[in-house]
């Protein structure tokens, strides 16, 4: 079958794109490949397409996606059950390794696993009969002296293809480029780590190390064969693109939650809500979701929040422009910025404590300074008259309860002035922030189903 005959397994009439045309194309003819077409272009659609063709065709049978935890389900599960759904998928993440182990060695064409539960189905995958692996947001395999990168050098023999996929190669540094290209073109990169970065890194005293003026071509050369499309290049995308990431609670988290929603569902059996009443408390649930808890007395209870922060720090690191990260707890804004902090990702904060001078120089230095990538704001104090058009990612830490807020909210990079094609990411971790996403993009006013929504995340717990 010629990949112009290819019937696009499409349901609902969604079709490809032209630039997904053009990566499918790129990536059938490349067993190892780097696919670094920004966020928001639809790179699993075509990795999908792409793999479908292959089986269709009997070049593959099986393949393997590796990606971070928070998109396993809600981007590849969901999208290969849309754009593929009559091939077998298995999620391979489960409390008993086990039960992952059966999931690998299972009849299922596609297999998706996180990162960090290679590792532990390192064998099963070696012997799982894989033709091509998947790694989506490939920068999690920088750095080859880690067990992650080891792991996977030492599974790539049992398999033929390896597609790698990142919006933002080497964008810290171009040392981070020798991982990736050691998978995929390790004919293109010295033998050891050391030289390559003395290729492409020049050193400053004992600790500082600047790229060298040539280092751009060099990293160009490593990553190879590879194709990239931005968003501004994709004229056909859509102007938002909305995306979901799951955020696991911690087991700290799940205990807190369960018991206030004990609590509340005593309270939903015998209590007349109003619209008020009913977003108070759905409130305190989101702030246990956040990872910080107002208790009665005004004092503040910390949760072990480290997935969702995790999640945050991976759309920023995939995000080619700059970010606009909505929270809606202060205490909350207070530990993502110090997280931010100690990962080196430099911010600022707009909250109901920065005056308007104050608030003016952070949105001249946000708007015009390459040096603040990330600006952090509650979105009840700053939805309104503020243009950041310099961001094109907007990241929601969590739901508000208020339609005009959100919509408000949205609208500080959906301005004139704004040269991307943007992308909204929704964090959640519970069944109430899914559906809260879903009443807010539907613009339901919160008037009118706050209540319903309460009752039904509440008279129904057991």
């Amino acid at each position: 079958m010629l990949l112009a005959d290819y019937q696009w397994p499409a349901p609902l009439g969604i079709k490809p794109f032209d630039h997904q045309k053009t990566t499918v194309e790129f990536l059938v003819g490349h067993p190892k490949a780097f696919c670094f077409n920004e966020q928001g272009t639809g790179k699993t659609a075509s990795v999908i397409w792409a793999t479908d063709y292959l089986m269709n065709v009997g070049a593959i049978k099986r393949v393997l996606v590796v990606c971070p935890l928070s998109i396993m389900r809600s981007a590849w599960q969901q999208d290969l059950f849309t754009f593929a759904m009559h091939r077998k998928v298995a999620v391979a993440h489960h409390a008993k390794a086990e039960v992952r182990k059966q999931l690998v060695l299972s009849d299922a064409e596609y297999v998706i696993v996180n990162f960090d539960g290679v590792e532990i189905v390192k064998k099963e995958i070696i012997t799982g009969k894989f033709d091509l692996i998947v790694i989506d947001e490939a920068s999690a395999y920088k750095n080859a002296q880690t067990s992650r990168w080891k792991c996977m050098r030492d599974i790539m023999p049992a398999v033929r293809g390896l597609w790698m996929l990142t919006g933002t190669p080497a964008a810290q540094s171009p040392a981070d480029a020798y991982g990736l290209a050691k998978l995929v073109n390790p004919q293109g990169v010295p033998k050891f780590f050391g030289q390559y970065r003395d290729l492409v890194m020049q050193k400053f005293g004992l600790y500082k190390w600047v790229a060298r003026p040539n280092a751009d071509k060099i990293v160009h050369k490593a990553l190879q064969p590879a194709i990239r499309f931005e968003k501004s290049q994709c004229l056909d995308l859509p102007p938002i693109t909305y995306l979901t990431r799951e955020a696991p609670m911690s087991a700290q988290q799940r205990k807190y939650y369960d018991a206030l929603k004990d609590e509340l569902h005593i309270e939903a059996a015998g209590e007349e809500i109003s619209a008020v009443n009913a977003a108070v408390k759905i409130n305190k649930l989101l702030q246990i979701a956040c990872g910080a808890a107002y208790s009665n007395d005004k004092s503040v209870v910390d949760f072990d929040v480290s997935p969702r922060l995790a999640v945050v720090e991976e759309v920023i690191s995939e995000a080619s422009h700059k970010v606009l990260v909505f929270v809606p707890f202060s205490h909350t804004i207070d530990l993502l910025q110090k997280h931010l902090a100690k990962k080196g990702i430099t911010s600022e904060v707009i909250d109901g404590s920065v005056n308007v001078n104050k608030r003016t120089d952070i949105v001249m230095r946000f708007q015009n300074s390459p040096t603040t990538k990330v600006l952090v704001i509650q979105p009840q104090a700053a939805s309104h008259g503020l243009t950041l058009t310099a961001a094109d990612t907007i990241i929601w830490y969590a739901p508000v309860t208020s339609v005009e807020t959100y919509l408000q909210a949205n609208a500080r990079i959906d301005r004139p002035g704004q040269k991307n094609n943007m992308t909204i990411v929704h964090i959640r971790s519970s069944p109430i922030e899914s559906k809260l996403y879903s009443m807010l993009r539907s613009g339901i006013q919160e008037h009118n189903k706050l209540v319903d929504l309460y009752r039904a995340e509440f008279a129904s717990t057991p």
